[in-house]
């Protein structure tokens, strides 16, 4: 029709047209990818949520690493399962976590288990452990580094603190440092538990302090008066001297009716 000169429209009024028939759309067939969702999980006490990750601890030399497993409940912030080794693999994580049900007392249903995906946590060896266990499995979305919030931050405490060394000797060094921080952190808080209890409430009253009658500040101390040649001069200070100093004490006077007061303005500025 445009060879033969017939416009019927303008090519955004076609579009518009096609928009409203549902025709322009992408005819080709394209997978799609939902966004996946934020992992959200509630303790209301012990046992109930995990939180476990795996971290590197430097070595005696360059590119030697030890790492560090640990299992963290979320409701109380302790660690119920850590360990200390040579490599990452599958079967120390998934000895780690049997122990650590096993010593905790884990039912089937009782335990969420949140975590990264990691290579090792994703492994098939966890992954029917946590099966056979009746955990429930979280993971982290894809391409996320916040959503394991426990665990980042209990590593930040263990390599921030003054203590922390650079290198670690031997893996049994690394072990040593780590069971001196975990007993650290428990008994901080407990204390830190303790310290939230109110304190006991007594019914008897407190003494009150002994205030000072009126009768014993009376007379009223007097002020100093100007002198005539000063009295005039509404921002003129008066001096009085001090027994025992050779040098007057300088004492403001309050400003006369006469001198309004400086505006000041509300805004905080600093």
């Amino acid at each position: 029709m445009l060879d033969e000169g017939t416009c019927l429209g303008s090519v955004s009024t076609c579009y518009r047209v096609l928009r409203e028939a549902g025709e322009s759309r992408e005819r080709r067939r394209q997978a799609t990818h939902p966004a996946k969702v934020k992992p959200e999980l509630v303790a209301t006490g012990p046992n109930q949520v995990y939180s476990w990750d795996i971290t590197k601890l430097h070595g005696p030399a360059k590119w030697v690493y030890y790492h560090l497993y640990v299992i963290l409940d979320i409701y109380s912030r302790y660690a119920v399962g850590w360990m200390a080794a040579t490599r990452e693999s599958a079967a120390l994580a998934e000895k780690l976590l049997s122990e650590t049900c096993g010593k905790q007392g884990i039912t089937r249903g009782q335990l969420s288990l949140h975590a990264d995906r990691g290579s090792s946590v994703t492994s098939k060896p966890v992954a029917l452990l946590l099966a056979d266990l009746g955990v429930t499995q979280s993971r982290s979305r894809p391409h996320v580094s916040n959503d394991n919030p426990y665990s980042e931050a209990q590593f930040k405490s263990l390599k921030y603190r003054p203590a922390f060394p650079a290198r670690f000797d031997s893996v049994e060094a690394a072990r040593a440092h780590c069971q001196d921080f975990s007993a650290g952190t428990t008994t901080s808080t407990a204390t830190a538990a303790s310290a939230c209890t109110p304190p006991p409430t007594s019914t008897t009253a407190r003494p009150q302090p002994s205030r000072p009658s009126a009768a014993a500040s009376w007379p009223p101390p007097t002020k100093p008066t100007p002198s005539a040649s000063s009295a005039g001069h509404p921002h003129h200070r008066t001096c009085q001297e001090r027994p025992g100093s050779t040098r007057p004490r300088r004492r403001k006077q309050p400003l006369s009716k006469s001198c309004p007061p400086v505006p000041r303005s509300g805004r905080f500025r600093g």
